[in-house]
């Protein structure tokens, strides 16, 4: 049976996904961190890859075994990760990974901080009159919770609390260094990768869940896209089964040092978090390789988060359109609605068997759904006290492991400040697109033709919210008419240097050549390597030579967001700058995403009440 919707192609008694032990120390689900609040041990004495545990001679479909055609996948070094390169190459080294920056002046995040922790000091020096008055005022703010269910992530945003309250915060968030340190807070895209492991080390009465011993995987992963202008959100949907190319990735030890744990070319998704020592940095790596699309933060959590979530929020609504029974993950209901937690709750994020096709595409769907019903949840003005809302903060960021960037509660604070302006009917779940792999019925491999649009329209900030589309559209409308547009200069006047910044080997002179011979720009010159990789190509023009640009870009459909002007005149004689980025795949194919979200991919809206798991 394949993994798409038939099942896995051995029907297992036990499923690791289904399955969690209890820590008999503390009585609660938890993800296991070393005393110092590190990565979760490395799993160097643990067996080897694709093994099972003696303890499961039956397994599980959480699968993490080298695919049948592939196991001698693994790259012997890091050159292997991208296109090949060598001297004089205009090609892309390596992952051909962007190297823009985004954040904010940390000077101005510092000046934040300060006022912030200012006036709590003021808060709690003042009458006993005003402190009682704070909480009240926090009551009346307007909270964003952002909850991924199965991987327990919360924003908590509008919260007014003590200062003690936010050191209290601070020493339940557990955080990994994966080497990238990014602003809480951006004026661009963000991009939040939201990781669930199936990490099996745990808690007291939960014995007969999982595998013994599991380092744990990245069973539910999901890319949250926030627009620039916050007016919407895209929540993809990552198959844990999908066959991916896993980079080398450096990881920090316990004693301070790095190690790189090699690449791997053809593997199962999934084992890019704990398989080989790897940290979340891999995934965060793996995810960018995978659809260009380049990572700010990450959050990650264990299932136990989905029980200590719901519970906080007294329940989440959910939608059964059958009876369902599910002796695998013990989930039965009945058609209809119910509002479930603790353990149901988590038996509803588990369970495959007894709905839709009974695959993990299926899983991804009820999942979908539990977050969609646990935003309006928690968006819902029953949520305004400052006491639930305390609870809701303990419950989230004890679930939570994060990356240093977002490492406090006060950076979490600014983080979910910054995103709360997102409505939920903007909110748009996706699932990136598969095809059965016909060499291994256990996994998927990438729809090509539907996942690339898909990942061009996160690239350039397109929404798939077809409500968010027809609002810009209005604006643009009300805004008054259209300024003229730019008239164009002749071939002959187009002078541009074409470099490559992350494109196929020798963009660069393909691009030169097809300029000069098929469109007579004869001014066009192959300047090689760019100084910087980007994941979406650039052309770089004065205003005196708007009329050359507007030429060009025709020309290779270039979309507005690709095309930067400079505040100087540049002289009749100086290039354009064309930088052809990791999105750039032949010349004169448009590069400009798709407005619409492609046919066949699918996608709901969060807001969306009526979906109903059958």
């Amino acid at each position: 049976m394949d993994a798409q919707g038939r099942g896995q192609a051995d029907d297992h008694n036990v499923d690791p996904a289904d399955q969690w032990v209890f820590d008999p120390s503390t009585g609660n689900y938890e993800l296991r961190l070393d005393p110092a609040g590190q990565a979760p041990a490395r799993p160097s004495d643990r067996e080897a890859p694709g093994r099972r545990a003696p303890g499961n001679p039956a397994g599980g479909d959480t699968d993490t075994r080298p695919l049948p055609t592939q196991r001698a996948g693994r790259r012997p070094d890091a050159a292997a990760d991208g296109a090949g390169t060598g001297p004089g190459a205009d090609g892309a080294t390596a992952d051909g990974e962007g190297a823009d920056g985004a954040g904010p002046d940390a000077a101005a995040a510092g000046g934040r901080a300060a006022r912030r922790a200012g006036g709590r000091a003021a808060t709690a020096a003042g009458p006993a009159g005003r402190r009682k008055r704070k909480p009240e005022k926090s009551g009346k703010k307007r909270a964003l919770h952002w909850t991924a269910g199965v991987v327990g992530f919360v924003l908590v945003a509008g919260c007014g609390v003590a200062y003690f309250v936010y050191q209290q915060l601070d020493g339940n968030i557990s955080k990994v260094d994966v080497g990238e340190e990014n602003s809480a807070v951006t004026d661009g895209p963000v991009n939040l990768l939201i990781i669930g492991t199936d990490a099996r080390d745990g808690k007291k009465g939960n014995e007969g869940y999982g595998d013994d011993g599991s380092v744990g995987h990245a069973d539910t992963t999901i890319l949250l896209h926030v627009s620039k202008d916050r007016s919407n959100a895209t929540a993809l949907s990552i198959p844990r089964d999908l066959v991916a190319d896993i980079p080398d990735c450096p990881t920090k030890q316990k004693d301070g040092s790095t190690k790189t744990v090699p690449g791997e070319h053809g593997v199962r998704f999934n084992t890019s978090l704990g398989q080989e020592g790897r940290d979340p940095g891999c995934t965060w790596r793996t995810v960018e390789k995978l659809t260009g699309v380049k990572v700010n933060h990450f959050m990650m959590a264990d299932f136990n988060a989905v029980k200590e979530l719901s519970d906080a929020v007294d329940g989440v609504e959910v939608c059964a359109g059958k009876d369902i029974d599910d002796p695998k993950s013990h989930l039965k209901l009945t058609a209809g609605r119910h509002v479930v937690k603790g353990e149901q709750a988590l038996a509803f994020v588990r369970t495959r068997h007894s709905v839709g096709t009974g695959s993990d595409l299926s899983r991804i769907q009820l999942q979908q759904q539990f977050i969609g019903s646990l935003f309006r949840k928690l968006k819902s003005s029953a949520f305004s006290s400052p006491g639930k809302l305390l609870d809701i903060a303990q419950a989230a960021t004890k679930a939570l492991t994060v990356d240093t960037g977002i490492g406090s509660a006060s950076k979490l604070l600014d983080f979910g400040n910054d995103l709360k302006k997102v409505d939920l009917n903007k909110i748009t779940f996706a699932t990136v697109p598969v095809l059965d792999n016909p060499r291994d019925k256990a996994s998927v491999v990438l729809d090509k033709a539907k996942a690339e649009p898909l990942f061009q329209m996160v690239q350039q900030d397109h929404t798939l919210s077809k409500d968010a589309a027809k609002a810009k559209g209005g604006a643009k409308a009300e805004g008054g008419a259209k300024p003229a547009p730019v008239k164009k200069a002749p071939p002959e006047r187009v002078r541009v240097d074409v470099t490559n910044g992350g494109g196929p080997f020798g963009s660069a002179q393909e691009t030169v050549d097809w300029l000069q011979n098929t469109k007579a720009a004869k001014l066009s010159t192959n300047a090689g390597n760019a100084s910087e990789k980007l994941a979406t190509t650039r052309l770089e023009y004065a205003p005196d030579q708007a009329d050359q640009a507007a030429t060009l870009a025709d020309w290779m459909g270039l979309p507005k967001s690709a095309l930067k002007q400079s505040t100087q005149n540049a002289g009749p004689r100086v290039p354009m700058k064309l930088i052809l980025g990791k999105d750039f795949t032949a010349p004169g194919t448009p590069i400009e995403a798709p407005t619409e979200t492609p046919e066949g991919v699918q996608h709901v809206n969060a807001d969306d009440k009526n979906i109903c798991a059958k």
